[in-house]
């Protein structure tokens, strides 16, 4: 049973509920809230800027490992004892200082976030071209799974750190690179994908249409 419409506010329909004489009840349909439509030269700018900022991960991932291993030196001086010291220029830190198995990490182009962030950032450019009205969702999505991201990296880098002080240089860096780093890695990365999509492609319950109340 439809109701009478009596007004319109921020996008939702408001109904008037009728009596329905056969059975005695109230019907109350209300309309799902509607997305306000985003103007062509804000989806082109916004998909523009998320593609820049894809190229300039590519172009200065060096000045992004920069601070990827500022940001690991810290989280290392705060779970170890021993001394940290950071050389952002050449994207190395070094733990253990004052002991006898003081050893430097470098955050290579394989082993940064910057370039698992990029794919997302192309991805969610896409997905603001085909739907403009889904950009918020989209950019605060994206927002999320970059920050999952770094925080991954930034584990995978303490994991190493923890393997090298318990089992040695040698059996600690091997154990942390290519066995539990990669799996850090793999399903840290696999997760922030899921949340990614997940967050993008749900609907609001704001935009969900709402069940005939009786």
């Amino acid at each position: 049973m439809a109701g009478r419409t009596v007004g319109r506010e921020s996008g939702v329909m408001f109904t008037e509920p009728l009596q329905d004489k056969g059975h005695g009840g109230v019907v109350t349909i209300a309309g799902p809230t509607t997305a306000r439509p985003v103007h062509p030269l804000l989806t082109r700018v916004t998909v523009g800027a998320l593609l820049g900022l894809g190229a300039m991960l590519i172009v200065w991932h060096g000045t992004y490992r920069s601070l990827e291993i500022r940001l690991a030196a810290v989280l290392i001086d705060l779970v170890t004892s021993a001394g940290v010291s950071v050389v952002p220029q050449r994207q190395t830190v070094y733990f253990g200082l004052g002991t006898d198995h003081a050893i430097g990490l470098r955050i290579t182009p394989e082993c940064t976030s910057a370039f698992l962030v990029v794919p997302l950032l192309v991805v969610g450019s896409a997905m603001i071209a085909l739907r403009p009205r889904i950009t918020n969702r989209v950019l605060a999505s994206l927002g999320i799974a970059i920050v999952v991201l770094v925080l991954v990296n930034q584990l995978r880098v303490l994991t190493l750190v923890a393997l090298i002080a318990a089992f040695g240089r040698d059996r600690g860096y091997y154990l942390g690179h290519t066995l539990f780093g990669s799996m850090v890695s793999v399903f840290g990365g696999a997760a922030a994908l899921v949340l990614f999509v997940w967050l993008s492609t749900r609907t609001p319950r704001a935009e969900r249409p709402t069940e005939p109340r009786r």
